[in-house]
C-alpha cells in the first residue's frame, strides 16, 4: 500500500488498550501484511514505586466496567488483587519490546496476551517471571526472558519509545494513526477507543484518499 503502515501506541497495563485489542485483530486479519503495523510503548506509568491505595483499586474496577461496555472484552479475577501491588507499567511494556526485538511479526500478539493474563487471567504481569512464562508461550525461554527484561539496552530501549510517543504529540492510548502520506504526513484513525465499526471504515477512507 505504498508503503504505508499504521503506527499502534498502546500500553500493556491501558485497560482501553485491552478494550482495542478485538479491534487491532480486525485489523491485521482484514488488511495483513499488505498494511504493517509498527507498535510503540506509550507508557502510561512507568517507574511508579508506591502500592496502589485500595481507594484507586475500587475506582479502577469501576473504570473496567466502562471498558466492558464498549467494547465486550473480559475482565477476570484482578491482577491488583496481590499484596502491596505496584501499578508499574514498565516491565510489561519492556516485555512487548524485547519480544518486538526477537519476533516482530509477534509483537501485537504478544502484547494481547499480556494484557489478557493481568485482565482476563488475574496475572501481576509486574513480575518478570510472569512475563517470561508468557514469553515461553511464544517459544521464548522464559529464564532467560526473565533476565534480558532488566538489561539497560531493554530498558533503554522500551524508554526511547516512551520519548518517541510524547514527541508524536500522543497523549492517551489507544492511539492509531496511519501513513506517511505524500506529504510525508500521518493521520489519525482512532485517538482512543473506537470500535471496530469505525475504524476499519476509517483506515478504507484513508487509503483511497491517499491513492487518489
Amino acid at each position: 500500500m505504498n508503503g504505508q503502515q499504521l503506527v499502534y501506541f498502546a500500553d500493556p497495563m491501558c485497560s482501553w488498550c485491552w478494550g482495542f485489542a478485538a479491534v487491532m485483530d480486525a485489523v491485521r486479519e482484514t488488511f495483513g501484511e499488505a498494511l504493517p503495523v509498527r507498535l510503540v510503548m506509550g507508557g502510561l506509568r512507568p517507574g511508579t514505586v508506591e502500592p496502589m491505595a485500595e481507594a484507586a483499586k475500587r475506582e479502577l474496577r469501576g473504570h473496567w466496567r466502562h471498558v466492558t461496555e464498549a467494547s465486550g472484552q473480559p475482565f477476570g479475577p484482578s491482577g491488583l488483587d496481590g499484596p502491596g501491588f505496584v501499578y508499574d507499567t514498565d516491565p510489561a511494556a519492556r516485555a512487548v519490546v524485547l519480544i518486538r526485538r526477537n519476533q516482530p511479526q509477534k509483537a501485537v500478539a504478544f502484547l494481547a496476551a499480556v494484557q489478557r493474563a493481568f485482565y482476563a487471567g488475574g496475572v501481576n504481569v509486574t513480575d518478570p517471571s510472569a512475563l517470561g512464562a508468557l514469553a515461553a508461550g511464544f517459544g521464548e525461554d522464559a529464564a532467560a526472558f526473565a533476565a534480558d527484561l532488566k538489561t539497560e539496552a531493554v530498558k533503554e530501549e522500551t524508554w526511547r519509545d516512551y520519548a518517541i510517543s510524547r514527541g508524536a504529540g500522543v497523549s492517551g492510548f489507544p492511539t492509531l494513526i496511519l501513513g506517511p502520506q505524500a506529504d510525508g504526513a500521518y493521520v489519525a484513525i482512532s485517538r482512543g477507543f473506537l470500535p471496530v465499526e469505525s475504524v476499519l471504515p476509517a483506515i478504507r477512507g484513508s487509503l483511497a484518499a491517499a491513492a487518489a
